[in-house]
């Protein structure tokens, strides 16, 4: 018994080197999620904790060779012993829920702050800090718009200042988490996510990401700092001493690949760096998301390819024209451009030209105000079939 006890004793000696970052919390939105997690553990307690007595008790009490146990073998319903079993645990199920409910609301990523700490409430003229972060293999990026500066790898904001975050990510999906701040959230491409935090005591503190991405993930860590107001203007001047400029060129360059990158500065941002990286059009080859969900919002140009539809006939799909005119079709089947060609030749027949006024994008003309493209298509000889 001593070497058992010896043994659990030493197993406890593991737990030394673990930090209790997210039950002692340095930022009052981790504070808050803090309590909600306790509170909702105790609250499952009270039933973990009388459940598990009472198996020890039960098993004691009518064990084997206790003769003196009562045994009634005509039981088979106790009134009381119905209400303890089903209404304790519905009452603790409603106050879970109750719980949930309210910190889910209260604490949503996406819902400003209403306050700096508590007691602390936060004047409608108070400016939030601006950071937009990317998620990048394996690194993290921070702009700050306020600033014109951009830094990697590493975070600073004043203490008791609310921060907004801003977060992509460059290709695979991550989670941005910074435990004594606020909790995790996503980082997407080719999305937007939101997060509302704020570090109440100054210090430095650990931030990474949370969700597997690759080789280089083990890397993918930066520390935040916490630090006085005229601490964090010293910090913003440092960095446009020592930075470089952030351009598209350079953002291309540390876009690539790259583990264990050492902190970087830059002391300016290019204007419409951070709607391009969400976008995903920074080198300028590509037209930008945003520009090409508005052109598929407007129907695109009106021009449905010839080779690989077939127009709709059931009624079920046929609701109505698009928003240029023209029948519903699906794809029937994909094809080349060789192909096409072997099967229908080189003729070619010109479009009607749409009026896209209302559009732009890397692939439209921009030389005039008026942009009305004409398309052309290969186009099929009577008789014949789609590939």
């Amino acid at each position: 018994m001593k070497t058992l006890r010896l043994a659990l004793l030493g197993s406890l000696l593991f737990l030394a080197a673990c930090k209790t970052v997210v039950l002692a919390p340095a930022g009052d939105v981790a504070a808050q999620q803090r309590d909600v997690l306790v509170i909702s553990t105790l609250l499952m307690l009270l039933i973990i904790v009388p459940v598990i007595a009472l198996v020890v008790v039960i098993a004691w009490k009518y064990r084997a060779s206790n003769k003196d146990a009562e045994y009634d073998p005509e039981f088979h319903h106790s009134t009381r012993l119905e209400l303890v079993i089903w209404s304790a645990p519905l009452l603790i199920i409603i106050c879970l829920g109750a719980l949930t409910w309210v910190g889910t609301h209260l604490l949503d990523p996406y819902r400003p702050l209403d306050r700096v700490a508590a007691g602390k409430p936060i004047t409608e003229d108070y400016k939030p800090l601006q950071v937009e972060v990317v998620a990048m293999d394996w690194k993290w990026m921070f702009i700050y718009p306020e600033y014109g500066i951009a830094t990697v790898n590493e975070f600073a904001t004043p203490v008791d200042r609310p921060v907004e975050f801003s977060i992509t990510a460059t290709s695979v999906m991550n989670a941005f988490y910074i435990p004594a701040m606020a909790g995790m959230i996503y980082a997407m491409p080719s999305m937007e996510t939101k997060l509302h935090g704020v570090l109440n005591r100054p210090g430095v503190y650990d931030g990474l990401s949370a969700h597997y991405s690759g080789h280089g993930f083990s890397h993918m860590k930066f520390k935040a700092h916490a630090v006085q107001p005229a601490e964090f203007d010293e910090w913003v001047a440092k960095v446009r001493e020592e930075g470089t400029a952030l351009d598209s060129t350079t953002y291309a360059e540390m876009e690539q690949p790259s583990e264990a990158v050492p902190v970087t500065y830059y002391n300016s941002v290019e204007p419409g760096l951070w709607h391009a990286i969400v976008n995903r059009c920074v080198d300028g080859t590509r037209m930008c998301v945003d520009e090409m969900m508005a052109l598929d919002e407007l129907g695109g140009f009106g021009a449905a390819g010839t080779m690989n539809v077939t127009e709709l006939t059931t009624n079920v799909f046929t609701r109505g024209p698009t928003p240029f005119g023209n029948a519903p079709v699906t794809v029937d089947a994909f094809c080349t451009v060789l192909d096409s060609q072997r099967i229908y030749g080189n003729d070619e027949v010109i479009v009607a030209a749409r009026d896209t006024s209302r559009l732009r994008g890397h692939g439209l003309d921009r030389s005039g105000l008026s942009l009305t493209p004409v398309i052309t298509l290969l186009a099929a000889p009577q008789g014949a079939q789609a590939l």
